[in-house]
């Protein structure tokens, strides 16, 4: 078995799966505007592909050789069937296995989920059947179904079934993320490993926007592995780069240069700190526009007859590119009266003029 997990950076960061949004089109975006360390497709559910195959996921497997390296979100309750998507993900090139044991979704708890929380023999089967894929094997799960007490009990149980990774949503199923993530439990989980599965790397997940969040929190918590940013990535697509867009408002460092300057008396580099964040918003706002491009180049690209993709969905990303500009608000409204790619492309360009 071939483990990337051992060849990643410390602190490497993933793009958290995420249902209709993480899909094959979106990781590109993602990828061109600041690649994270490890990609993790759409949950797919074992069951369902088991009895009704490829038309029950939809494109949720479809992978491109340059997402190095992508690991496979799979969730269930029955082991079997867990075992030959496990198999079927490895066919398809997949470098990894991630099992959802952390979903809250109705939906997902009826059979796997968080619901596996409160079933941790049948969750420790889940995983035995997805190693026979001879794939590394990752959980992705939450602190406790109900209370947050549970924690020890849980994650002692997921860390000696010898996964490679252990992903940490730091709230429970209960607190859904309605409530700050727990990261004061960081250095007790971290213990925690030490002491059951030191090689068990461990990702923490939960209230972190971008990358620079992420390495301030591993300052603080010293022997964090890996850092999963989900939410963030409506914010701000550019969140996993090393270099991120300055917004439409004023910098710190510009507001705090015009204020030191109005004190001053120094009209000329108050305007010129205006100018340079001028600057700024514009080259942020067509930072973010490209993206969108982008976007819908990919969209078009991905749907075909085998996969066709319905356009509606897609209106649930123009407010991560058109959101952080004056008249973003006006620009949204249209788009989101837009019933094809090709209309959205229309009201971009006349926007633009």
């Amino acid at each position: 078995m071939t483990n990337f997990w051992a060849d990643l950076p410390k602190p490497f960061f993933i793009l958290a799966p995420m249902e209709a949004v993480t899909d094959v089109v979106f990781r590109h975006v993602v990828k061109k505007a600041g690649s994270p360390d490890i990609f993790f497709t759409e949950f797919t559910n074992a069951t369902g592909w088991v009895h009704a195959g490829e038309k029950a996921i939809g494109s949720r497997l479809i992978r491109t050789e340059d997402e190095n390296p992508i690991a496979a979100q799979i969730w269930g309750g029955e082991p079997g069937d867990m075992e030959q998507l496990a198999a079927h993900c490895k066919e398809l090139g997949f470098h990894g296995i991630d099992i959802n044991m952390g979903c809250p979704a109705k939906s997902a708890i009826k059979s796997g989920g968080s619901a596996l929380i409160r079933k941790p023999e049948l969750a420790a089967a889940a995983i035995a059947a997805a190693r026979t894929a001879g794939l590394p094997v990752s959980v992705k799960t939450r602190l406790g179904y109900t209370h947050i007490d549970e924690w020890r009990g849980w994650l002692s149980h997921l860390l000696r079934q010898d996964i490679v990774n252990l992903t940490i949503h730091l709230r429970t199923k209960k607190e859904m993320s309605k409530v700050p993530a727990h990261h004061e439990l960081i250095p007790e989980i971290l213990a925690l490993r030490d002491e059951i599965a030191p090689n068990t790397l461990i990702t923490v997940n939960g209230d972190i926007e971008n990358r620079t969040e992420g390495l301030a929190l591993v300052e603080k918590y010293p022997g964090i592995d890996g850092i999963m940013i989900g939410r963030g990535i409506f914010h701000d697509p550019f969140c996993f780069s090393n270099v991120q867009p300055i917004g439409n408002k004023f910098s710190k460092t510009s507001a705090a240069r015009a204020s030191a300057s109005a004190s001053a008396g120094e009209s000329e580099a108050l305007r010129e700190a205006v100018l340079e964040n001028s600057v700024d918003e514009k080259a942020n706002k067509m930072s973010l526009i490209n993206l969108l491009h982008l976007h819908l180049d990919l969209f078009d690209q991905w749907d075909t007859p085998d996969h066709p993709r319905k356009f509606d969905p897609l209106k649930r990303f123009f407010k991560i590119y058109v959101n952080s500009f004056e008249g973003a608000a006006e620009l949204r409204d249209k788009l989101m009266h837009t019933k094809n790619t090709t209309e959205v492309r229309a009201v971009l360009k006349e926007w633009s003029l």
